[in-house]
This record gives structure tokens, sequence and C-alpha cells, in this order.
């Protein structure tokens, strides 16, 4: 065997450590266990020359090398599956759709399931994620159809809608009357972050960072659990969570829209689920 090729395994295996966080977890999903995993973390690093993941945090993170092969490795582990689906003579073809992570129930679920209904013969792969991962994989030709959010103007797509959001906090609502203000928010580059310190600052308050996560399902609790003050969208807060609008000066947040994006050259059905998922929008 070259020792040089990509084993599937392998790459399906550093995915799943990097989608989960860590090896404990990424043993379980794959019902192995974590000496096996690490030990196909190294096989890989060591086919590939470089260190792939920094251990050295709580959570495992990949490094720039490591987010190279990740980008590689999802696209050739979806051509295999794909690869599977059309020799098994179900699938016609594939739809690669890329959401927020506040978009992927609910409503879209419900525009999903009736595309689906309609055209059995299409594959729906959803991705999930920040905003702008998703479109760094649009652009790299990873995805054929994406739901983003960014501050407005900053990208024409083909629908385009204002995002609502909103400040919350825990049920004690205590955070804003703390000094200096706990905030719970993404990571840098992270949407709504710069959001959230500017407006601080323009009441001259004093700040500091008590939480980062990129997953939403990870600031939502936080916020719940009073670790600091949010801000999310209207359709992310849940009834753990205190609305803080126009308290103590908070005021609202309309910088940020949603947008859709697909080529111009894009398949009928890709067009077609990009108008339903646009009616959802409005």
């Amino acid at each position: 065997m070259n020792p040089r090729l990509f084993d599937l395994d392998l790459l399906r295996t550093i995915v799943m450590v990097a989608d989960s966080g860590s090896f404990t977890a990424a043993a379980t999903r794959l019902h192995s266990t974590q000496s096996t995993i690490s030990q196909k973390i190294r096989r890989l690093e060591e086919i590939a020359g470089h260190r792939l993941l920094d251990r050295s945090h709580r959570e495992v993170k990949p490094t720039d090398e490591g987010e190279t092969v990740l980008g590689y490795a999802r696209r050739m582990l979806a051509l295999n599956e794909e690869l599977l689906d059309v020799l098994a003579g179900e699938i016609d073809s594939t739809i690669r759709l890329g959401l927020p992570d506040d978009f992927v129930s609910g409503p879209t679920t419900r525009v999903l399931s009736l595309f689906s209904r309609q055209y059995p013969q299409i594959k729906l792969e959803v991705t999930s994620g920040l905003s702008r991962d998703l479109c760094q994989s649009y652009d790299q030709g990873e995805l054929d159809l994406v739901i983003i959010k960014q501050r407005r103007y900053s990208r024409a797509g083909v629908a385009c809608s204002s995002e609502t959001l909103r400040w919350i906090d825990g049920h004690n609502a205590a955070s804003l009357f703390r000094d200096p203000v706990p905030i719970v928010t993404f990571p840098p580059r992270g949407l709504y972050r710069e959001e959230m310190i500017n407006a601080l600052e323009m009441l001259g308050r004093r700040w500091q960072i008590s939480f980062t996560s990129s997953s939403l399902s990870g600031i939502q609790a936080a916020v719940a659990e009073g670790m600091g003050l949010g801000l999310l969208p209207a359709r992310a807060v849940t009834d753990q969570h205190v609305v803080l609008d126009n308290i103590c000066g908070l005021a609202p947040v309309n910088s940020m829209e949603v947008v859709i994006l697909h080529r111009p050259t894009a398949d009928a059905r890709i067009r077609e689920l990009s108008e339903l998922l646009e009616g959802m929008l409005e």
C-alpha cells in the first residue's frame, strides 16, 4: 500500500474528532476505543507529515494543516457516499446544503421534508456550522446552496432577509448589572461578537468575555446558566432566557441579515429548493 495514500477510515476518524471536540466522544460515536482513535490520528499525521490536531486545550482543535486535511476529508467522504448511493441505484443526485445551527430544525426541516417527498431520488446532504465556515466551503465548491448570516450588504445573494437579534440573560438577569459585564459569545470573527462589544462600550460599560463556543447550543446553555450576557437571533431564544431589549440602554441590533447563496449555473432543483427556503425567510 502506498504510504502516502489517505485511507477513508482515517479521514472519517479525524472528521469525527474535530466535530465532537474530543477523542472520547469520537470513540463513542464510532463505536471504538479512545486508544484506537488515537492510533488512527497518529497514523494519519504520519502520512500527512504534519501535526493535525492541537491537544493542548480542553477541547481538541485542528491545526492549520488539520483544517486543510479536514476540508479535503469531508469532500472525499461525501464523494464516497455519493458513489455508493449511485451504484445502489437509489440516488439520482445530491444537493449539498449548508445551514447555520439555528436553521437546522423547525421550519427548515419542514421545507426539506417537503422537497424530499417531491424528489425522493435526490439526497440532501446538510452541513451545519458557523457562517464563516459555510461561506468558505461554498467558495471552495464543497456546498451547492447555503444560508448564511452576515453584516448587511456584505455579499449579494439570491435572497436576503433582516436578522432579528435579542439581548438575553439567564433567569436571574444579573449579568448586565455586574462590573465588568460578563459576555457569552462566539469565537473571534464569529457573528454578533463585535456588535456586543461595541454596544457595551457605547454605554460606557466595562466588559469581559466569560465564555466562548462555536456551538449555538453551548452559547444558549451558558447564558441560561447565568455565565453572562448574550446576543442571539430571536429564533434561538428559549424559555430558559430572559430578553433584555431596551433595558439599561441596550438598543436593538439591526446590522445583521440572512442571505441565501447558490451559483447562477445551479441545477433547476437547487434553484427550486432555494425558492422554498426563501419563502421560509419571509
